[in-house]
């Protein structure tokens, strides 16, 4: 009887590693660089492009992955390499990447982050049709404000920090979501591997340079280090730039340099930084490009009213070279990132880019 029993139990055993279990849910799949897109125009592919189409074409971004939960859906190649569009505005792009980084289906947890788009260029720093990778990204909507007409007259803008009575007021004491400091170090090495890349120039884009004023504003198409001030809203002038530059400053402590302006990037940043807390992401695995598609003032001669009636996406004066040099440059960095990328998941230092 004890034999039967055992002999039962054995049989028993046997059958049970033989069948898998029904349950059973399959290992997330391992993603190796996400490509974080804003805006797309039309579709993802064959008609005028916004800033994922030409990742979609010419990576081959074919898997689609649906997420109800977010903007749009995910697309993935079979290299590990993913993008998603997020929609325009912080509140679009803190919402599909935290639906996107707790999906159960991916593991991200040595996947490198992208943020790849088109930007408002500051000529003091930039020129259209050029590129800056970021060190430091401000926000730029966490504020007090009244309008200028009512501001005493020794301030220089309307504009004032949360828990502060006056502009710039000392000492600083940025809130949670005001700056994010990015990996330096990885910022440095994506911009020493696409420095010397060709930028696209015409006699359009020189023409068009040459009505405005600053320290780059003429200078063909460049790549740099630069830091951005994000805000959902789009504001355009050289006193805006001025306010900008000094915000930028004011939240670095000096070391920040606002070269770009765009719209979503904190939102980005805010969610893919709790869900680093939350061990999904690595906070020290995120680049951000942003390329001049115009710049954030008006030229020389016109109102800043004037200037910003012209400010539509699709016709900015530089807006294909801009889509271009942020896939071409950021294409360059995607690709080494994937050639090395089983060497960097042992490293603690996720500088990675060799």
């Amino acid at each position: 009887m004890i034999l039967r029993i055992r002999y039962l139990t054995c049989l028993l055993a046997i059958i049970a590693a033989a069948v898998p279990l029904a349950d059973a849910k399959p290992r997330p799949i391992q993603v190796k660089v996400v490509i974080v897109a804003m805006f797309e125009i039309g579709q993802d592919t064959g008609d005028q492009p916004g800033e994922l189409q030409y990742w979609v074409e010419r990576d081959h971004l074919d898997k689609i992955y649906p997420l109800p939960a977010a903007y749009h859906a995910a697309r993935m190649n079979s290299n590990g390499e993913m993008a998603i569009l997020t929609g325009q505005g912080t509140a679009h792009a803190a919402a599909t990447l935290m639906a996107l980084g707790l999906d159960p289906r991916f593991n991200f947890s040595h996947a490198y982050w992208l943020i790849a788009g088109i930007a408002g260029g500051n000529p003091d720093r930039i020129s259209l049709g050029s590129a800056a990778w970021a060190r430091w990204v401000v926000d730029g909507d966490l504020g007090y404000e009244i309008d200028p007409r009512e501001m005493p007259p020794d301030w220089t803008t309307g504009y004032v920090p949360l828990r502060k009575a006056r502009p710039f007021e000392a000492p600083v004491a940025p809130l949670d979501g005001q700056v994010y400091k990015l990996n330096a170090e990885l910022a440095q090495r994506a911009y020493d591997l696409t420095r010397s890349i060709p930028l696209a120039d015409s006699d359009a884009l020189k023409e068009i340079r040459a009505h405005f004023d600053g320290a780059a504003a003429q200078r063909p198409p460049f790549v740099t280090l630069g830091d951005e001030i994000s805000s959902s809203t789009y504001w355009h002038g050289k006193l805006s730039d001025t306010w900008a530059t000094e915000w930028v400053g004011y939240f670095t402590g000096g070391q920040g340099q606002f070269a770009t302006t765009a719209m979503e990037d904190t939102g980005t940043l805010q969610s893919l930084k709790y869900l680093a807390q939350a061990g999904r992401v690595d906070w020290q695995r995120i680049l951000v490009l942003r390329t001049v598609s115009n710049f954030d003032q008006q030229p020389r001669g016109m109102s800043a009213a004037d200037s910003l009636a012209h400010q539509r996406i699709g016709t900015y004066s530089a807006y294909l070279p801009s889509l271009e040099a942020a896939y071409k440059l950021g294409h360059e960095v995607v690709n080494a990132l994937l050639l090395h990328w089983p060497d960097y998941p042992a490293r603690t230092n996720a500088g990675g880019l060799h």
